[in-house]
């Protein structure tokens, strides 16, 4: 009963949250562009974004341990992707642009509030997409801003890293911006529960998360690549190994210490 009452007022606060982001979107954003210069509206409008996922962040109750550091100077960020999550992970951390499917427009508010962010989506497989996607990262990057992107372009319970696509890392490259692989890791009973794979809807899902009593993540800024004289395919297969590495050591570590413990109790017994 007290889980359910808990689930439900979690509930209530992102039914909220959504109601508030949905003002923000429609009527805040459009002011500040009228009210204020292109880059003093883009500064307040990205304070306003962290801020909301903050609060969502809070809601859900993620508890986020952080490795590494964050970039100093523009950067496409790239990371594993396992749940819509991961963007609420990671983008509470600093304000930057989302790279995402484009069946996440089509989501109820979620859908709203991503467009009206600004996210750039993608449909894998058509090349005049590709080719209009890597002109906004472009035009991001040249404006000193994050782009966040998942080159697998689809999501996996955690326990591997697909191959990246390489087309994301062109425009990093061709504007000399910094890359930084980015490895997210969810523990404890996470683990088995946050990863959003095969037909999960995403209500059912966000009610599942909120019927848990909090979120374990592990958010790893793996070292910034140097992209000088390298090129998109090289790129990607070093992001890629660089996040594979991290989550490997992880596991690897954890189910040694679990061993261990299951090897103590068993002796004590």
């Amino acid at each position: 009963m007290k889980l359910k009452l808990r689930q439900c007022y979690k509930l209530f606060l992102i039914v909220i949250l959504f109601i508030n982001g949905l003002i923000i979107a429609a009527g805040i954003f459009p002011a500040l562009g009228f009210l204020n210069s292109a880059r003093e509206a883009k500064i307040k409008r990205d304070a306003l974004k962290t801020r909301w996922i903050g609060w969502f962040s809070a809601i859900v109750n993620l508890h986020i341990v952080i490795d590494g550091e964050l970039p100093e100077r523009r950067a496409l960020l790239v990371s594993n992707h396992i749940s819509w999550l991961d963007i609420i992970v990671i983008g509470q951390y600093l304000p930057a642009y989302f790279v995402a499917k484009s069946d996440i427009s089509s989501w109820p508010v979620i859908g709203y509030l991503a467009k009206q962010s600004d996210t750039i989506f993608v449909r894998r497989g058509n090349k005049q997409q590709i080719k209009t996607t890597s002109e906004k990262m472009i035009w991001l990057l040249k404006q000193n801003s994050h782009i966040i992107a998942f080159p697998e372009g689809t999501t996996t319970k955690g326990d591997e890293v697909l191959h990246f696509h390489p087309s994301l890392f062109q425009p990093a490259l061709l504007t000399r911006s910094a890359i930084q692989p980015v490895a997210v890791q969810y523990q404890g009973a996470a683990k088995e529960l946050a990863p959003f794979v095969g037909d999960d809807g995403f209500v059912p899902h966000l009610i599942k998360m909120l019927a848990m009593d909090k979120i374990e993540v592990r958010l790893s800024f793996l070292p910034v690549i140097n992209s000088t004289g390298t090129n998109r395919h090289s790129a990607s297969l070093e992001a890629r190994d660089m996040i594979w590495e991290k989550i490997s050591e992880d596991l690897l570590t954890n189910n040694s210490a679990a061993c261990s413990a299951h090897t103590l109790k068993h002796h004590y017994h």
